[in-house]
């Protein structure tokens, strides 16, 4: 799997979650300061890594900014994007099962490495089913409204 891996500055729990990535067999395409090794605008580190997963040149993505908000909300601006924050192994698996989520977001604030292990475990170990289905076809329709 091609796992677009993003962030706005470099954080050391980076390194954690790549290193799990590749020892599992997914190719890592970096983008934002995973990239460049130095700051990045997070917006627009979000907006460029999540067309890469919308266009499918990536199967999925995880973004990092320092809470994880504003990079989850930029992303979420991308059509075909379901970015989920999430804090606990929990939150990763209800967001694949019910969002069927495509990109993971996560805090470099509040991230420790052994955390991030049992979240990427959650996300990746989980795949979207029929149970989330009827709120992503909700979903969907509240998206077609609001397009401008």
């Amino acid at each position: 799997m091609r796992v677009a891996l993003c962030a706005d500055e470099p954080y050391p729990v980076h390194t954690t979650v790549r290193d799990w990535l590749e020892e599992r067999g997914h190719a890592v395409v970096p983008f934002g300061s995973v990239a460049t090794g130095s700051e990045t605008a997070w917006a627009l580190a979000a907006e460029v890594a999540a067309e890469a997963v919308a266009r499918g040149d990536c199967d999925q993505g995880v973004f990092f900014c320092w809470t994880g908000t504003g990079i989850s909300i930029a992303a979420n601006k991308v059509s075909g994007i379901r970015a989920a924050l999430c804090s606990d192994p929990g939150q990763a698996e209800g967001a694949r099962v019910w969002n069927h989520a495509n990109v993971l977001c996560l805090s470099n604030r509040t991230l420790a490495d052994d955390l991030a292990k049992e979240i990427l475990t959650a996300w990746f170990g989980t795949a979207p089913d029929e149970r989330g289905s009827a709120g992503v076809a909700d979903l969907a329709a509240v998206e077609a409204r609001h397009r401008r």
